[in-house]
């Protein structure tokens, strides 16, 4: 029983689990897309000669800006990357403290250097992206405050 269980457990994260989690937000996505729909038909009903380009803008979901965008890239970035320091930092004082099993060391060792390593190439497509897209990102700015005024 102890076997099956063994076995279960990472089937139903590594396969079921990430399935669940897509099917759930295309599931979503329709949802909304089936709203707006149904509030566009209610709308033409009622008022056929309603600017219809202008009502869809209103209700269609707001789209990020650039520096939105690069601002979420240095989160994540600085998260992952501190989530994984904070894992060396555990692995290093265990192996300093001494009394566990190498093979388990090891895995921790990877895996806050996998997490560290994924921080930095967060952080690092941001900087990129910074200098790369900053006159895009002025252009959107003045755009953005121009429609504002």
């Amino acid at each position: 029983m102890e076997q099956i269980f063994a076995l279960l457990i990472p089937l139903g994260c590594g396969c079921v689990l990430p399935i669940v989690v897509i099917w759930l937000g295309i599931r979503q996505k329709m949802n909304e897309t089936n709203q707006r729909t149904q509030i566009v038909l209610a709308a033409i009903e009622k008022n056929p000669e309603m600017d219809i380009e202008e009502l869809m803008k209103k209700i269609s979901p707001k789209k990020k800006l650039l520096k939105e965008k690069l601002l979420s890239n240095l989160l994540w970035g600085s998260v992952i990357a501190l989530f994984g320091i904070s894992i060396l930092v555990y692995a290093l004082l265990i192996d300093y403290r001494g009394g566990m099993d190498p093979n388990d060391l090891i895995r921790i060792y990877f895996t806050g250097g996998i997490l560290l390593a994924i921080g930095i190439a967060f952080l690092a497509h941001y900087h990129i992206s910074k200098k790369m897209l900053a006159k895009e990102i002025e252009a959107e700015e003045r755009r953005v405050t121009a429609l504002q005024a």
